[in-house]
């Protein structure tokens, strides 16, 4: 997914908005490492039949990153 997919399939809320700017500060992650992520989170959205990217997409888009800086998380 090319990024004017992810701006455009990628859609986030506050709630979201806020879980990954925490990781995005306390783990160091790239841009890249974030646009993973967002990919990762729409499609446990798009298995949940969801239609947004939910908090709960974000947070197990996350867990499946186990390491970010040598720190499990």
């Amino acid at each position: 997914m090319k990024e004017k997919h992810i701006k455009k399939y990628c859609k986030i809320d506050e709630k979201c908005s806020e879980v990954l700017e925490i990781a995005f500060n306390k783990f160091h992650i790239s841009t890249r490492v974030y646009s993973r992520i967002l990919k990762v989170s729409r499609t446990i959205a798009d298995l949940d039949n969801s239609e947004n990217i939910e908090e709960k997409h974000v947070m197990e888009a996350l867990q499946y990153r186990r390491f970010i800086n040598n720190e499990i998380i």
